[in-house]
Parts: C-alpha cells; sequence; structure tokens
C-alpha cells in the first residue's frame, strides 16, 4: 500500500482530470478516453508508478468510465429517438469480437509500444477533427457483409488500443456513410458499450506489474471512481458553456490540443 501522502496526491490528480475530462465532454460533446489515457499515464507516472504496463492500466480504467458514461449518453439519446438500433445491433457483434482482440494484443505489449499506437491514432484524430468536412462521403448507406465486419470489428480493435469509446471512429465513420450528425454521435454512444463491456470484464483479469494503489486486473478503481463521480458534476458544467458560445473554432482548438498530445507521446517514445 501506497504511503497516505502519495494517496492523498493521486486522490487530487484524479479528481482534478476527471472535472476537466467532464468539462470537455460538455463543452465539445469528445469522448472522455482521449483526454484520459494521456492524463491517467501522466499522473501515474509522476506518482511513480511507471511500470512497463503502465498503459494497460490507462488503457482500462479509461474504458471502465466510458462503459458507465457511454450507457448514460445511449439512454438519453435514446429518449430523443436519436439512437440508430438497427446499425447498432448489426455491428455490435463485429466491434464487440474486435475489442476482446484488442485487449488480448494489449495485453501483451509494453506501455512504449502502446503510447505509439495512441500517439499514431491520436494524431489521425486530431487531424481529421481540424480538417474533416461535414460534405465527405463514402457512400449512400453503412458498409454490409464481409466490409461491416472488417470495418466493425477494426473500430473496436483500434478503439481498445487507445482505451476510447465509440465516437472518435464511429462518428466519423456513420457520417462518412450519409448518417446524420445527431444519428451517429447517438448510435456511436452505443458502439461505446459494445466496446467497453467486453474490454473491460476482459482487462479485470489481466494483472500488471507495480500497478498503482486500487488496481484490480489492469483496472484502477480509485481512478474509475474519481471520474465518474466528477464527470457527473462537471459535464453539465461544460454544456452549459457550449450553449453560451461557438463550439466549432472550440473543436478546431481542442483538434490542436489532441494532435499536440499524440505528438507528445509519440516524441516520449522516440526518446527526444
Amino acid at each position: 500500500m501506497a504511503e497516505i501522502p502519495v494517496l492523498f496526491q493521486m486522490i487530487a490528480l484524479l479528481a482534478l482530470i476527471g472535472g476537466l475530462a467532464g468539462i470537455l465532454a460538455g463543452l465539445l460533446g469528445v469522448g472522455g478516453g482521449i483526454v484520459l489515457v494521456p492524463a491517467f499515464f501522466y499522473a501515474f507516472t509522476v506518482l511513480g508508478y511507471a511500470g512497463p504496463k503502465l498503459m494497460q492500466v490507462c488503457l482500462a480504467t479509461s474504458l471502465a468510465t466510458i462503459l458507465v458514461t457511454s450507457v448514460r449518453s445511449v439512454l438519453a439519446h435514446h429518449r430523443r429517438g436519436a439512437v440508430d438500433w438497427a446499425v447498432l445491433r448489426s455491428w455490435a457483434p463485429f466491434i464487440g469480437v474486435g475489442a476482446v482482440v484488442g485487449v488480448l494484443i494489449a495485453s501483451n505489449l509494453r506501455s512504449a509500444t502502446l503510447q505509439a499506437i495512441f500517439g499514431v491514432l491520436g494524431v489521425c484524430v486530431g487531424l481529421y477533427m481540424a480538417f474533416g468536412r461535414d460534405h465527405w462521403r463514402l457512400g449512400a448507406e453503412m458498409p454490409k457483409g464481409i466490409a461491416r465486419a472488417a470495418t466493425g470489428g477494426g473500430i473496436g480493435f483500434l478503439s481498445v488500443l487507445m482505451g476510447i469509446g465509440g465516437g472518435s471512429f464511429g462518428v466519423p465513420l456513420m457520417t462518412l456513410f450519409n448518417k446524420p450528425i445527431h444519428a451517429a454521435v447517438a448510435t456511436a454512444a452505443g458502439f461505446g458499450v459494445t466496446i467497453a463491456l467486453p474490454s473491460v470484464a476482459a482487462f479485470l483479469l489481466v494483472p500488471v506489474e507495480n500497478p498503482p494503489p486500487f488496481t484490480v486486473g489492469s483496472v484502477n478503481l480509485a481512478a474509475f471512481v474519481l471520474v465518474i463521480v466528477m464527470t457527473f458534476f462537471t459535464t453539465p458544467l461544460g454544456a452549459r458553456m457550449a450553449h453560451a458560445m461557438d463550439p466549432k473554432p472550440l473543436k478546431r482548438v481542442f483538434a490542436v490540443f489532441i494532435t499536440v498530445i499524440a505528438l507528445n507521446m509519440l516524441r516520449k517514445v522516440l526518446g527526444w
């Protein structure tokens, strides 16, 4: 068990991370994982838990928070009739299988490798957020057959390797295939549940070396609880801020922020 001062530092850092993640989620509508993973990694490293499997803890804990927030989100969207349940039901099995494969791969990789993967994919997400256009299309309807299986599996797999929910890949995919943005956002929340549920269950069975206190398997329960509690209070604050200002330029600023965070991870991996 860590010393009391270290525990207090950990609690303070994790509460701050949860509060900021909630504000950003409410303000910009972004998934928490793309913020939480690098924030967890920084916090646990500062506290002295920079083991070779630390990224597994960050990914697993981020996905645990996403499980709760995605369930809340999809239920809220369902009440507004925005969830495309036909898409969700047909894509969920492939996304879930991809997520489980992602856990099997991630559990055998070192932190540096997962940092590099997060960095590369994070740059891609940031660039799409910055330069993507609403009118871009790849087709008139969502892929079916083998294309659906491969794409759904890829979404689940890559999301686990980044510790994120369905929004970062699911929303662009659905809008590129002619889904209205509100339906895409609502349905992607369901993707998040499909990604997080099997992956968190699997990560609970994957122990790591030198874990932070209160870690079960690869999931840090202290971070999970604090982030959920803080986002409950701060997400509505971010939503009120969003209604008071134009979110479009803010999304571009956030895209730059995500790109810089991802590039910083790559810099550390390369030892620069």
